[in-house]
């Protein structure tokens, strides 16, 4: 996992899909994951920021390891409070079913579980813990297993090859010293089709975590998950393992919580041409970088302010040979933060042609805040980023200029300072697009059209 940020956005997602594929010969159909607002009020900016600030630090210490190993529709609950989660997904695992709920996170691989061994488990609170010994699917790779070299494994552990029962154990730490020990197994999920009725997904590999700690995983920022599901771009993220049965694309919508009612924002697994039109979508190469391979990485060419160029090298954007620096696209950390040379550039820019007052009170830990009493719809400049493969994302300037307090508003970017890492593109400047992530062609795909489409 990551240590999740808080959001800005909470939502519910109720695992409902739009895909069947069972027979090869039917048309294919996509998976379709309706997210709906959680918490009917948000921890303040001042707490993202702090909650962002401690997932990237995760996730950019996971990019120091320089470790190279590493459609049906589900749903998903955003948010955890602080730092654990963006996300939460409603997942049935096991025969017969067990509803548990998972923590949604872009920026890690592995999906696993907490899991009891128990036999008689009348004394366990419902859907607390994945049953193992209640399920006839399951099953923990062997640890000869190729598939067991997947996942980090104990230290000082021997295989004994020769056992019939010797299960692949994993340990997986964070960087806040959480972490989460136990099985590394194969089970079955069952999922809703389009048609309505169930469909089964057969050997999706997880970790059976028998044992968990650390403040990620057991503090109240976990706020009642049974586990993490991740989405990242390694072989064992769900992702990956849906993708190669519903077509290897997902896409996502976030819509704006502020607005009411709120509106349903979607996770879709699966080819969807129906809600992504091609003609409508804007392409840009989605970059690999070897140490670091889960990350969904963009290019980044250059930015406008009021569509004049902002002097900034290309060099502020690029990978480095270490494997520093580039931009990823994260639905997990909320806020945008960019490298300070551009960061910079763009804050001069803007209180350059910012002709509102500024907030008597700065919120703490923004730069940039305007008091906008009187105004009833305050306008901002216009910003957009040219990416690689030349296409445009010129978000709304609402994405950008967040309310952090009674009658002010503040620019949400923070800049990148640490010597290793990268930019990100959070979720608040996500709102409002529909991004495709097409493993395929290698690209991502983003439009203003497609969001509000049931």
């Amino acid at each position: 996992m990551a240590e999740r940020a808080a959001g800005v956005i909470f939502f519910f997602l109720l695992i409902s899909s739009a895909a069947s594929a069972v027979n090869r010969r039917t048309k294919f159909e996509y998976l379709k994951l309706p997210l709906l607002h959680k918490d009917t009020f948000p921890p303040t900016p001042s707490q993202s920021l702090s909650s962002d600030i401690r997932r990237l630090n995760t996730l950019y210490s996971s990019l120091s390891h320089r470790s190279t190993t590493r459609s049906a529709k589900l749903p998903l609950t955003s948010g955890a409070t602080t730092g654990s989660g963006q996300y939460f997904v409603d997942l049935r695992l096991g025969t017969p079913p067990q509803r548990l709920l998972l923590v949604a996170d872009t920026g890690s691989d592995l999906v696993w579980v907490s899991c009891s061994a128990c036999r008689n488990c009348s004394s366990r609170p419902p859907n607390s813990a994945f049953l193992a010994r209640h399920s006839s699917t399951y099953f923990p790779y062997h640890c000869y297993d190729k598939k067991c070299r997947l996942v980090p494994n104990p230290t000082g552990v021997a295989c004994n090859h020769t056992r019939l029962h010797s299960p692949c154990r994993y340990e997986y730490s964070y960087s806040d010293g959480s972490e989460t020990k136990g099985f590394f197994s194969t089970e079955t999920t069952t999922l809703n089709a389009s048609s309505g009725r169930p469909v089964k997904f057969r050997n999706l590999a997880f970790g059976c975590s028998f044992e968990a700690s650390g403040p990620s995983i057991t503090g109240p920022s976990f706020n009642g998950a049974q586990g993490v599901m991740g989405l990242g771009r390694g072989s064992i993220s769900l992702s990956s393992q849906l993708g190669r049965r519903f077509g290897n694309k997902f896409s996502y919508c976030l819509m704006d919580y502020t607005l009411s009612p709120t509106p349903t924002s979607y996770l879709l697994i699966g080819r969807s041409t129906a809600v992504n039109d091609p003609k409508k979508m804007n392409y840009t190469p989605m970059i690999s970088n070897p140490f670091a391979s889960t990350f969904y990485y963009i290019g980044i060419e250059s930015v406008y302010i009021e569509d004049v160029k902002l002097p900034i090298r290309p060099s502020v954007w690029a990978i480095d040979e270490l494997g520093n620096g580039g931009t990823v696209m994260d639905s997990g950390t909320t806020l945008t933060f960019l490298a300070e040379p551009a960061y910079r550039r763009i804050v001069q820019a803007f209180k350059r042609l910012v002709t509102l007052p500024k907030a008597d009170e700065p919120t703490a830990g923004f730069d940039l805040c305007v008091n906008v009493s009187g105004e009833s719809r305050p306008s901002f400049p216009k910003m957009s980023f040219k990416l690689s493969g030349n296409s445009v994302l010129s978000p709304p300037s609402g994405n950008y200029f967040i309310d952090t307090a009674e009658n002010v508003k503040c620019l949400a970017l923070q800049p990148l300072t640490a010597p290793s890492g990268f930019s990100v593109i959070g979720n608040l400047m996500q709102q409002g697009f529909m991004f495709e992530f097409d493993r395929d062609r290698s690209r991502i795909g983003f439009s203003r059209h497609g969001c509000g489409k049931p």
